[in-house]
């Protein structure tokens, strides 16, 4: 577990290192297509560091905003999430995360922070008329994981960079598109900084995808550790992939984050490939069961 933590603080610095890496290129390439100079690169290194810096100490805000959250600051209200959440703090050894309500009918939590101590556990009200207590507490168990194991820092800062990435790209293409008669020669360099240009925020999504799939199979599978009892998250995931309830309020920024995709047609379908923004709940309820064979 703490080789995991590890591993995914070292990660959060390699990947504000290649975005940064990423947009400072495609800045050089501007200013080459474009003839400013290092006015691309200088103004791509600039964005890249306000947008780090947001998304470090104001993605979590900005995420549960968008999203309508609303804190819950009085355990009468919701007194089972509330102790849920407290207990399973103590149990993982972290600070109580703050918990926030979402007023949507679709099944769903995901959890944020860039570090335990600064981190948040949002559930919708939905999830909390289907699921029975210990069924909850799977939920619950899943993302506190992400907040222990610093998947939430991770995916914080690849959805705010690859939103970096993909403005700061179309703002170049078009530019470059309006300039481009104005620079002879040098017609191959233009072709592949424009392709460059293009292709650096699909990269960078499909990083993020390939990210958030492989850390909700590590949240499941820590998830049933800490409460030593699979078939609670289990049974979560296939009452959530019955109810097949879309969320009212999506955004390509943040679906990732959620402990089940909250666009899909039906959320118990299988969803794979590299656009995918989870992994097939099918198998995660599989390698769920498995582990429960095992205990």
């Amino acid at each position: 577990m703490y080789s995991q933590i590890d591993s995914n603080k070292r990660k959060s610095w390699l990947l504000i290192a290649l975005f940064v890496g990423l947009l400072a290129v495609a800045g050089y390439v501007y200013g080459y297509i474009t003839e400013t100079g290092y006015f691309g690169l200088i103004l791509a290194l600039l964005i890249s560091t306000v947008w780090t810096l947001v998304s470090w100490y104001g993605g979590s805000a900005i995420t549960l905003s968008t999203l309508g959250a609303r804190e819950l600051t009085d355990r009468s209200q919701f007194m089972t999430l509330w102790n849920l959440v407290e207990n399973l703090s103590i149990t993982a050894g972290i600070p109580m995360p703050k918990v926030y309500i979402i007023d949507d009918p679709s099944p769903n939590a995901f959890a944020t922070g860039r570090d335990p101590a600064h981190s948040s556990v949002a559930v919708t009200t939905g999830l909390l008329q289907l699921l029975d207590k210990t069924e909850l507490e799977g939920v619950l168990a899943h993302e506190i994981s992400h907040i222990k194991n610093y998947d939430t820092r991770l995916m914080i800062l690849a959805a705010v960079l690859v939103g970096a990435l993909i403005m700061l790209g179309d703002w170049m293409f078009r530019g470059s598109l309006l300039r481009r008669d104005r620079k002879e020669g040098g017609g191959i360099i233009i072709i592949i900084g424009l392709l460059f240009i293009l292709l650096a925020p699909l990269v960078g999504e499909l990083i993020k995808l390939a990210i958030s799939r492989k850390r909700e199979y590590l949240a499941d599978a820590s998830g049933a550790l800490l409460t030593r009892y699979p078939e609670g998250l289990a049974g979560a995931l296939q009452k959530i992939r019955d109810a097949a309830v879309p969320m009212r309020q999506t955004s390509n920024a943040t679906n990732h984050l959620w402990i089940s995709d909250p666009k899909a047609k039906s959320l118990g379908e299988k969803v794979s490939g590299f656009l995918a923004t989870h992994p097939p709940i099918n198998e995660r309820i599989r390698l769920l069961n498995n582990m429960l064979d095992k205990v």
